[in-house]
Order: structure tokens, then C-alpha cells, then sequence
């Protein structure tokens, strides 16, 4: 229980009353292919075509009419033509073969391709040995996408391999939601900025650059708005002002109990607080609300606490807002380790990997001090709200970063 009485929520209760807060974008822009990593879909991509366009060999072989084949032993053909790649499909004269290599269009009538180390060649005949299947090392127009179909859903968080398909599709341009304009605030009069010795008391900010890679690589589009001083009136200003400009703000930082914790009252009195406390380790202070109209997500200053709670709240918040395809369920690894914990509350615990002696991948603690073992950790392992004590051996949740 918290001091003011309210009980800190779980983490699946806190997502749920902010999703019934904020309603997914239904905007969209169309952006150049070569411009769309990271953005996420607005519209179902249909297939123009044909995925393959048409029908092509799987190999470098020799392509035939399996009813010329004999049924119980080899076969010799003559070797009729030569079909590379980018040429015209051609047309197969019954009782012939034609050289063919991978990718080039079948000869019209052939419908099988033989692969050439099982060919023996002789001159202008070729022997294919018994037992080859009709319509082997053959592929169909339209059998990776038949044209019409959806190829890339509404929701899609477009990477390498989504612009592969959509690039393999003859599209130059995509639909996508508009960039989530996120700005980012760091709080206190103990933070600072720039290369320069911060001096006596002051430490060098690392929540602004880590929160923004992990805003860009959810599609949203950071804007760095510097740091807030731990000055009341000043720091409700400010959000003020930049409420209108952005479509969410993020602070770090000033969202606790403390004398010098100002965001929470500020976030108050410019607007409307919805909650401030969560059942999370680490990461126990954090905000959600509004500045005016705008969403407000208010992290804890601890840069190992802020990070966990962008993966935790943040991101899905994100997410949510473009309307991005619910994430799959994340994989499970063995703990290589035991732990004690507090009932009812969910904690992350930074792991690396490594493979047991059985061959099952393992997470092991990742050594090192709070931002030190972040960088040198694999991922994060979740330790559910009511489980009590890890065992060596049990399977926990994994988030790797590359997912963040």
C-alpha cells in the first residue's frame, strides 16, 4: 500500500486501464519503401501479382515431362535447349529435356525439374535415374502469395524482412501510420548534459538517449525536450507548452513521494493523474495521466528503472496508440539460477544466456552494476506477480532487447 492508500496495480491491470484511456490512431501516410523501416502499416498490402510471378525451377537441373519418365527404371532424354534465368519461358517438346537453372521460368509443358548432380550427362543426352517425383523442384506462380491475397496486415511493424516481401511485390511506396510524436523530458537539478564534467553532485543524463532508440525502434518519433528543474510552477509550464506540439510526453524522474519530486503534482494540476504506482521491481514509481489532452507517461529516474518500465509500460502504450499487431508470446529459457521475492509484485531481472550441459539454453544473472549489467545482459527475465521463489531449473518468460 502506498502512502496516500492507494495500492500499487499489477502490470497487466495498469496496461488495461491505460489502453480504455487512449484510442488507437486511425490516420495514415504512404512513404517510400526505402523510408518505411519501423513504421507501422495502416492498410492490409494486397498482392499485385503473383508471388512468384510464375512458374520457375527451385534448382539448376534439367527440366522434363514426367510422363516421359519410365515408371521402374532410368531414362535417357535428349537435351533439347537451355533456359537461364531472365530469359522467355519456352516450350518442351514431348520426349526431350531442356537445361534449366534456378529461377529461369518453366518451359511450358514441363512440369518437373531434375537436380543436376543426379543427371548423367553425355553429350546432347541426359539419364535421370528412377523414383523422381512429379512436379519436383518446381515452383508454382502464386504459391509464397497468390495475387489478391493480403500479403502484409493492417497492425504490421514493417523490418528487413516485411520490406523484403513488399519490395518482392513491386511496391514503392507503403501505407503507414503517421510518426508518434513523443516528447521526452528528464527531470532534476542533478542532471546534466553534454560531454563536459557535470561537476560536483551532478551525474551525466542516460534516459533521454536510451528512451529515444527505444521510442525510434517502436515507430514513434522522440523529440529530445531537455531537462525539467525541480521547480514546480516551471515544470507544469513546460509540459504545458509542449502538450499541444505532441501527441505523448515522457519524463524520467520526479514521479516519487519525495520533498523534490515534482511531476506528480504537476501532472495534477495541468490535467488529471490516473495512476502512479506500480507492483513492478524495479521500476515502483511511474505515472500515467494527461497534460491537457495529451498522454503523459511519467518513468522512475533510475535509468535500470526507466528502462524496465519503457519495456513494461511505455512501449505498449506506443504501440497501442499506432495500432500495432499484438506482439507474439515471448519465449521461455531455464533459469540457471534461484531467487526469493515478494508476492504480488512482478520483477525483471537482467540475464545473459548460455547453454546448459544438456544443450537447453540457460539465464544466468548478468554481472555487473545497474547500467553496466544492462549492456552486458542478453535480456530480461519476468518473475510473475505470484511466484514466490525461482528454482534452478524452472522456465521464465524472456524479453531479449532486440525485441525493446
Amino acid at each position: 500500500m502506498s502512502a496516500d492508500g492507494t495500492a500499487p496495480l499489477r502490470v497487466a491491470e495498469a496496461l488495461a486501464l491505460i489502453r480504455g484511456r487512449l484510442a488507437a490512431w486511425d490516420g495514415h501516410e504512404r512513404v517510400p519503401l526505402a523510408g518505411a523501416e519501423g513504421r507501422v502499416l495502416s492498410a492490409d498490402i494486397v498482392a499485385p501479382i503473383d508471388l512468384p510471378p510464375f512458374d520457375n525451377s527451385a534448382v539448376d537441373g534439367y527440366a522434363l515431362r514426367h510422363a516421359d519418365l519410365a515408371p521402374d527404371g532410368p531414362t535417357t532424354l535428349p537435351v533439347a535447349g537451355r533456359v537461364p534465368a531472365g530469359t522467355a519461358a519456352e516450350v518442351i517438346r514431348p520426349g526431350t529435356a531442356m537445361r534449366i537453372f534456378t529461377g529461369a521460368p518453366m518451359p511450358a509443358g514441363a512440369d518437373t525439374v531434375a537436380l543436376q548432380e543426379d543427371v548423367r550427362r553425355e553429350g546432347d543426352l541426359a539419364t535421370f535415374p528412377p523414383g523422381l517425383a512429379q512436379g519436383a523442384n518446381r515452383r508454382r506462380a502464386g504459391e509464397d502469395v497468390a495475387r489478391h491475397s493480403p500479403a502484409l496486415r493492417a497492425g504490421h511493424r514493417l523490418d528487413a524482412r516485411g520490406l523484403a516481401l513488399a519490395a518482392s511485390l513491386g511496391l514503392d511506396h507503403l501505407p503507414v501510420r503517421p510518426r508518434l510524436r513523443v516528447g521526452l523530458f528528464s527531470t532534476g537539478d542533478e542532471v546534466s548534459e553534454g560531454r563536459a564534467d557535470p561537476g560536483a553532485a551532478r551525474i551525466h543524463d542516460a534516459n533521454r538517449p536510451m528512451l529515444s532508440a527505444l521510442l525510434r525502434r517502436a515507430g514513434a518519433s522522440p523529440q529530445d525536450l531537455g531537462i525539467l528543474p525541480d521547480a514546480p510552477q516551471a515544470l507544469r509550464a513546460r509540459l504545458v507548452a509542449a502538450a499541444p506540439d505532441h501527441d505523448l510526453l515522457v519524463t524520467t524522474g520526479g514521479v516519487s513521494v519525495g520533498e523534490e519530486d515534482h511531476v506528480r503534482s504537476a501532472i495534477g494540476a495541468a490535467g488529471e493523474l490516473t495512476l502512479w504506482r506500480l507492483a513492478i521491481k524495479p521500476g515502483r514509481p511511474l505515472a500515467f495521466g494527461f497534460v491537457g489532452a495529451t498522454p503523459f507517461v511519467g518513468l522512475p529516474g533510475n535509468p535500470g528503472a526507466a528502462y524496465v518500465t519503457a519495456l513494461a509500460i511505455l512501449l505498449p502504450v506506443v504501440r497501442h496508440l499506432l495500432g500495432t499487431a499484438p506482439e507474439p508470446p515471448l519465449p521461455l529459457v531455464r533459469a540457471g539460477f534461484g531467487q526469493v521475492k515478494r508476492i504480488g509484485r512482478r520483477e525483471y531481472l537482467k540475464v545473459c544466456l548460455r547453454t546448459g550441459a544438456d544443450g537447453i539454453c540457460e539465464a544466468v544473472p548478468a554481472p555487473g552494476g545497474a547500467l553496466s549489467s544492462l549492456a552486458a545482459s542478453d535480456g530480461l527475465v519476468e518473475l510473475p506477480e505470484d511466484l514466490a521463489v525461482i528454482q534452478t531449473g524452472d522456465f521464465l518468460v524472456f524479453r531479449s532487447h532486440a525485441l525493446g
